[in-house]
């Protein structure tokens, strides 16, 4: 298939001719896979050991007082998701990836040192706006790269490089604080991804005469009078387009899924027997296949469409927090085959659910509904440990899961029911775009 556009020819910075697909772009998209990596090793230094730093460093006895950093950095990784469509209007995307990058230089040092929780809330706040900038820009500058017709591979490979490295470093530092102590050596290794990060986020070129080339190919034209700015765009992509509006269902719930077993299972499966080690192998596997396997479904969502990916995946995640009850008395074995479900399910439905909102968002807002569509799936951190927490106070630790179980099931009906396909097509060896 030829994915390279041959309308127009824009050049970029040093004067190159500009063609969109992965082939083309192979050196740019390497970088900004790396580049993943340590966005996802950065927010996977907390995976394991935070939430028993509250309970047990700090003494917290409130399930909602430990689950409060999650809801800090959902929040603020929301918004900041959100803020980043609108400042792709004004700032280029590298501006805006490094600046991310420069918000993340003190979070491995206050998890490491922090004298109070009101300082692990705080480095979650920054986290949040690291998080938010980077991740966003890298997926919007590899979307860029590659053209529509590679979208949904682009953003598998993306994500399947962020969370392998979160599960990574989730497992890491658990047997990290196996030898060393809750802190400061388990989080000292986020050192290392900011260093690396800040410094390809310097190297790496922007995509603007990417997108350019896009829009100058685009065959369906922006309709007369259509408003591309952040409001418009939210108000389509939350709920007036019905995909939109199902995808980002989904991605609130998949997220709330993460959040709820980010703070409730270390404490869970202590509470049952398990040690450190265990529960970082249990919080590292999720990811991991959660990660990995992104590389064959984002390729999958393109051959097959996006739907059955997002529907089965939030069903195959549901099916993950029912193993995790059911096989208790086993911790061990309820854990890591609830990982493996979860981590499949979610690998599922993460490249689809992207490669989705782009195929219904013409070029000229994508930035807004991809930052809209973020918007709504990491408010789902904030909204699974916000649930968790009066949930575990309330009624206990199972019951979030029983929650967070039928929530998922719910989501991937309303999927189902409001998701329609919608891809580009290809004519004669070229893209004819329909978005």
């Amino acid at each position: 298939m030829n994915t390279t556009s041959t309308v127009t020819t824009p050049t970029d910075s040093p004067g190159r001719p500009v063609r969109l697909g992965l082939r083309e772009n192979w050196v740019q998209f390497t970088l900004l896979v790396i580049v993943n990596v340590c966005v996802g090793g950065l927010v996977g230094l907390e995976r394991t050991t935070v939430p028993l730093i509250g309970s047990e460093t700090f003494g917290l006895t409130s399930d909602l007082a430990v689950f409060s950093f999650i809801i800090a950095f959902g929040l603020t990784k929301a918004f900041t998701n959100l803020a980043a469509g609108a400042l792709t209007a004004r700032f280029r995307r590298k501006h805006l990836l490094v600046a991310g990058w420069l918000l993340g230089i003190p979070v491995p040092f206050a998890l490491a040192w922090a004298p109070s929780w009101g300082w692990i809330v705080t480095a979650n706040v920054l986290l949040g706006l690291n998080q938010g900038l980077t991740w966003s820009m890298t997926v919007n500058m590899k979307i860029d790269l590659v053209g529509p017709s590679r979208r949904g591979l682009a953003t598998g490979l993306n994500e399947a490089a962020g969370y392998t490295a979160v599960g990574v470093t989730a497992l890491l530092t658990g047997y990290l604080a196996t030898s060393y102590g809750l802190r400061p050596v388990p989080e000292l290794i986020g050192v290392v991804f900011v260093v690396a990060g800040l410094t390809l986020a310097l190297v790496v070129r922007d995509t603007a005469a990417h997108i350019a080339l896009e829009l100058a190919n685009h065959t369906k034209p922006l309709p007369t009078g259509e408003d591309t700015g952040l409001k418009a765009t939210f108000t389509r992509t939350s709920w007036r387009d019905r995909s939109l509006r199902g995808a980002s269902q989904a991605g609130l719930i998949n997220n709330l899924n993460d959040g709820l077993t980010w703070g409730v299972f270390p404490l869970l499966f202590t509470d049952h027997g398990l040690g450190l080690a265990a529960v970082g192998l249990i919080k590292g596997l999720y990811p991991i296949l959660w990660g990995i396997g992104q590389i064959a479904t984002g390729h999958l969502a393109d051959r097959i469409g996006r739907k059955p990916l997002i529907v089965y995946g939030m069903l195959v995640q549901a099916v993950g927090f029912v193993l995790a009850l059911a096989l208790l008395e086993r911790p061990l074995l309820a854990g890591v085959l609830s990982a493996v479900f979860l981590g499949l399910g979610t690998a599922m439905v993460y490249p689809a659910l992207i490669a989705s909102v782009s195929d219904h968002a013409h070029p000229a807002w994508r930035a807004n509904a991809l930052g809209t569509y973020r918007f709504w799936r990491d408010m789902g951190y904030a909204a699974g440990a916000l649930v968790a927490g009066i949930l575990a106070d309330a009624l206990g630790l199972n019951a979030t899961v029983i929650a967070a179980a039928v929530l998922t099931a719910a989501s991937g009906l309303l999927a189902a029911r409001w998701i329609t396909e919608h891809r580009p097509l290809v004519v004669a060896g070229h893209e004819v775009v329909d978005a």
